[in-house]
């Protein structure tokens, strides 16, 4: 691999997962519901992703067969949902926590890979479950479970857990669709989105600020467009572990800012629970294994 390619890869996903770090502020500050941002995030997505498409000519007629198609419809109406469930999150168990759980996404895919693709997981990687699943519990701990704040944080981290699940179908979909430029199909996720979510959009309470169009502007042009535009290019040039363990800004962004934001702070049992998910995460994603104590590795002396 080219060292200047593979630098400039490292750039754009860094700079790529540090966008998606800031979607929880963006989201809120815009003061819209969860349906009107997501229905704007895909009108703006679409416009601009259709613009770069075609300058970089990559609208070629025939892309799709019906099959695939039908899948990439699925995929983007499962993607699309997963919007709305966690930016419902944010404003319910705030961006940090809600992050974190959706950050168990590997392991629903490893439950689909088993399910739908045959996939028989590793040992190591039963173990890293077992361990965000732990962690998981730590993180769902309710401090008040009496009163609607302690019912309002458990539903907003269940919609993360719903949004982390249906990222994992939309992912599952995607693999079985490699043959069509990874833009292309984001555009037709945002435009089947823009679709799905105009009945539910509320244009009686559009925003009256300027700023706050900004931030849905900002939603479909920067977090949309560009976001996967970035995002696919590094994955073109980087190897698969690096991609894994650079995805790991997002997260890390994510929680700073909602604490420098929003001053949100998570108790000692939270942030445990949280290690242990980004831990077990990473184990997956990076693929690290489990040795024994005491077992001579193979051609040891």
């Amino acid at each position: 691999m080219n060292p200047s390619s593979e630098r400039t890869g490292l750039v754009q996903m860094a700079a790529a997962m540090t966008l998606s770090g800031t979607l929880g502020v963006f989201v809120l500050e815009s003061g819209q519901s969860a349906w009107n941002v997501v229905f704007f995030r895909c009108v703006f997505g679409a416009a601009s992703l259709f613009v770069y498409c075609w300058m970089r000519g990559l609208l070629k007629p025939g892309l799709f067969t019906a099959r695939t198609l039908g899948l990439a419809l699925v995929a983007g109406a499962a993607l699309v949902l997963n919007w709305v469930l966690l930016f419902s999150a944010y404003r319910l168990a705030s961006i940090s926590l809600a992050t974190a759980v959706y950050n168990v996404q590997p392991f629903f895919l490893i439950g689909l890979g088993v399910l739908f693709l045959g996939e028989r997981p590793t040992r190591g990687k039963l173990a890293w479950s077992v361990i965000a699943f732990a962690g998981l519990m730590l993180v769902l701990r309710l401090t008040d479970t009496a009163g609607a704040g302690g019912s309002a944080y458990l539903s907003g981290l269940m919609l993360g857990l719903g949004a982390a699940a249906l990222y994992g179908v939309t992912a599952v979909i995607v693999k079985r669709l490699k043959a069509i430029p990874p833009q292309v199909l984001a555009l037709v996720q945002v435009t089947l989105g823009a679709v799905m979510l105009l009945p539910m959009a509320d244009f009686g309470a559009l925003p009256a600020a300027p700023l706050q169009w900004g931030y849905l502007a900002a939603l479909g042009l920067i977090h949309t467009c560009l976001m996967y535009i970035l995002m696919y290019s590094a994955i073109q040039k980087l190897p698969t572990t690096s991609t894994a363990a650079l995805s790991f800004i997002y997260p890390a962004v994510a929680i700073m800012l909602d604490f420098v934001v929003y001053g949100h702070r998570m108790d000692a049992a939270q942030v445990t629970g949280v290690a242990m998910i980004f831990l077990a995460a990473a184990g997956v994603s990076l693929n690290w294994t489990w040795r024994l104590p005491g077992r001579a590795r193979p051609g040891a002396a």
